[in-house]
């Protein structure tokens, strides 16, 4: 997940499984509070926590992987330039890397590819393609395609001119553009590239001009999260696999304020990790970890008192008494709980802080092989500790 706190998820179980039940973040046994501050700003940018992830090294903001002054790779933590999921690849490792978002998201792309700048799209996307990843699936059609060139989505905007769908299709790679193309897929496929929007496949507009627009959170076509996990999971089985999974609409609705969007992300997300954790009942000796780097938006829940005017008229008024704005349903109305365990349901609202990111409650959570280290208070760069010594722990560390 990207930019989630703790109150984004006691939202999305208040929302979906009501008060007393839990959802399938609520079930991963092993907790820690995660410090996220990276070397020039205690909040992380996605990029820069994206690397203490990718490579377990702390780096300024703007860092996109590259040493500024070499121009190579960065050091990562045990001295070498590559990071975690490249080291898995080269000692023979099936990887692969899913987002909701474009190819050229950080939360996954830092994994494989390289740049001086967060905004580097045509050469973040060719680094993606380049790597050779097994699976690669999320948005960004615009950054695969020649600038003019129509796709299945959109139009490319490549200045180089380099069409790397027809690259990908040149190194192996079968590609698909839909949810029934994804489905169709066999999982004896060997090199998967999914191509779901032009450019997310969320829709990261303010809940009135969705409205205004008869438009949903996320294009009809594209598969879920979930249903991307699914089917790189269904593909990688049997073998020793590194696989990151990133929600970026959580982030991208936070920081237009709209809360209805934000739930819709976070329903996928579990959904995604209950897919995870499926799997991982029949397959032990995988590791099931997930995290932020910050929050986005800084809200917070409040439960209504249906019997309190005074408060309902600041609900009316869509700002709290001190004007701190409040996320509402796709309605305009106060959200809804599904019953508690008396079977009442109760209304709530979210707050938004700030369009920007926070450094609020994150909380990683894990289960499976090396969960165990989940545990206290974990900083960002231990993120990368734990990934690496669950993927080389059985005699693998050269």
């Amino acid at each position: 997940m990207d930019w989630v706190g703790v109150a984004n998820w006691q939202a999305l179980r208040f929302l979906t499984v009501g008060p007393d039940g839990h959802i399938e973040w609520d079930k991963l046994p092993h907790i820690a509070v995660y410090r996220g501050h990276i070397l020039d700003n205690l909040t992380a940018t996605s990029n820069a926590g994206a690397v203490a992830h990718a490579y377990g090294v702390r780096v300024r903001e703007k860092n996109f992987g590259l040493d500024d002054l070499t121009g190579l790779p960065i050091v990562n933590a045990v001295g070498r330039r590559e990071t975690l999921m490249q080291e898995a690849k080269r000692r023979g490792l099936r990887v692969g890397v899913i987002n909701s978002g474009s190819i050229t998201e950080p939360g996954t792309a830092v994994f494989l590819a390289s740049a001086k700048n967060r905004d580097d799209y045509e050469v973040i996307a060719a680094g993606v393609l380049e790597s050779g990843a097994d699976i690669i699936m999320g948005g960004g059609e615009e950054w695969l395609l020649p600038e003019g060139v129509i796709g299945r989505h959109g139009v490319g905007r490549r200045t180089d001119q380099r069409n790397l769908i027809l690259e990908a299709q040149s190194r192996g790679y079968i590609v698909v553009y839909d949810k029934t193309e994804l489905v169709n897929t066999t999982s004896n496929t060997t090199k998967l590239l999914g191509v779901f929007a032009n450019k997310h496949t969320f829709r990261d507009l303010p809940q009135d001009v969705l409205n205004a627009q008869n438009k949903s959170h996320y294009c009809e076509s594209a598969p879920t999260v979930a249903e991307m996990t699914h089917k790189a999971l269904e593909i990688l089985q049997g073998s020793r696999f590194f696989l990151v999974v990133e929600e970026e609409g959580a982030d991208n609705f936070a920081n237009v304020n709209n809360a209805p969007g934000v739930l819709e992300a976070l329903r996928r997300a579990d959904e995604a990790l209950g897919v995870a954790r499926k799997f991982l009942q029949h397959n032990p000796d995988t590791l099931v970890v997930t995290t932020a780097d910050s929050e986005a938006g800084g809200w917070d829940v409040i439960g209504i008192n249906p019997d309190c005017h005074e408060q309902r008229k600041y609900v009316m008024m869509g700002r709290d008494s001190n004007g701190a704005p409040y996320g509402l349903n796709a309605s305009g109305e106060p959200f809804l709980t599904a019953p508690d365990a008396t079977g009442r349901r109760l209304e709530f609202v979210l707050t938004w802080a700030t369009k920007s990111d926070t450094s609020g409650g994150i909380i990683v959570r894990a289960e499976g092989k090396d969960a165990d280290k989940v545990r206290g208070s974990l900083s960002n760069i231990d993120i990368y500790a734990i990934m690496r010594g669950a993927l080389f722990s059985d005699g693998l560390d050269e």
